[in-house]
């Protein structure tokens, strides 16, 4: 148990002085299945808390083939050239097979890859709700502890990650596509009104003006939705992750967006409300645990759930069964 405490203020120690092979593993253990590995990257976090809060944490989602690791990548280097150390928590989908993540961030974010001021963690999403990873906020935690003042967090864009990821963030950015037109119709209006900003991305060469008119009808879309708040419009912008146009505008208006509600102790309210739900996420997480690992309900499970297929037990008998199993 000593040698446990002095290992974990040990790599606390070095994740502090920046070392990016201490965060690397301290990230697994967050990661981990395993009880005492959690049980040490619980300990690690709660140790390393008073030194976390500082950076300024942005979700980035969008459709596949939006742009969203091209974007990050030149938005990320672009930070790193103005003396920023960035993150990038770039969440993918597991492999069902091996559970690893499957589209290699790394591969596809050459410049931050290689860049000393920058940091890129691909994540498998372990089949969470959403696609996102159910360790992404210790993680974010432990990439500001060792000095990292901007996160980046990249969902895959599928089902309710981008909820999840809304509610790790300060500031929550939405890619878009030119070509608007049908595809406006389409648009989930909760995640039109989970977005702090509207980039339409591809806005290069021949695409500048299919970006810039579907950038016209967003910013129409959205004057017909109340403004989430009074001191916030979303604003709708056009850039180009290949050529980088448009990259100082939108980190602007994130600035512009940190420094308006910081002002007003808006940003921490924020963060204390996400903290909450993120408790309840991880309550939830061990109920499912423990039944996955208890041997009595892994035994009754496949009966209850073949008898309420069968139509030959009702659902909320089958659930109380399973409560009750669970002290509840």
């Amino acid at each position: 148990m000593v040698e446990a405490v002095s290992r974990t203020e040990s790599l606390a120690r070095a994740i502090l002085a920046g070392d990016r092979a201490a965060l690397a593993r301290a990230i697994t253990l967050a990661e981990s299945r395993r009880a005492d590995h959690r049980e040490q990257a619980r300990s690690l976090v709660q140790q390393l808390l008073p030194h976390t809060g500082g950076a300024i944490r942005v979700g980035i989602t969008g459709v596949p083939g939006v742009g969203k690791s091209t974007t990050i990548d030149a938005l990320g280097s672009h930070l790193t050239a103005k003396g920023h150390e960035v993150a990038v928590l770039a969440v993918d989908p597991s492999s069902t097979r091996t559970g690893g993540s499957i589209l290699g961030d790394k591969t596809r974010m050459a410049r931050l890859a290689v860049d000393p001021h920058a940091y890129i963690r691909p994540s498998p999403s372990s089949g969470t709700l959403g696609g996102v990873a159910a360790k992404t906020r210790e993680t974010m935690l432990l990439c500001e502890a060792a000095g990292f003042d901007v996160i980046l967090v990249e969902t895959v864009g599928v089902g309710q990650s981008e909820t999840a990821v809304a509610d790790l963030t300060d500031f929550f950015l939405v890619l878009m596509l030119p070509n608007a037109g049908d595809e406006l119709q389409g648009i989930k209006k909760g995640i039109i009104e989970l977005a702090d900003m509207i980039a339409v991305n591809k806005a290069d060469g021949a695409g500048a003006t299919a970006a810039r008119a579907a950038a016209a009808q967003y910013k129409a879309a959205l004057h017909i939705l109340a403004p989430a708040s009074p001191l916030w419009s979303t604003p709708v912008v056009t850039i180009s992750g290949l050529t980088g146009e448009g990259l100082e505008a939108l980190w602007s208006k994130i600035e512009a967006h940190r420094h308006r509600f910081e002002a007003k102790g808006l940003i921490t309210q924020k963060r204390r409300r996400q903290d909450v739900k993120w408790m309840w996420v991880m309550v939830q997480d061990r109920l499912q645990a423990r039944l996955r690992s208890d041997p009595e309900l892994k035994a009754r499970t496949p009966a209850l759930e073949a008898a309420v297929a069968a139509g030959a037990l009702a659902p909320t008998l089958a659930a109380d069964e399973i409560a009750r199993a669970l002290g509840l």
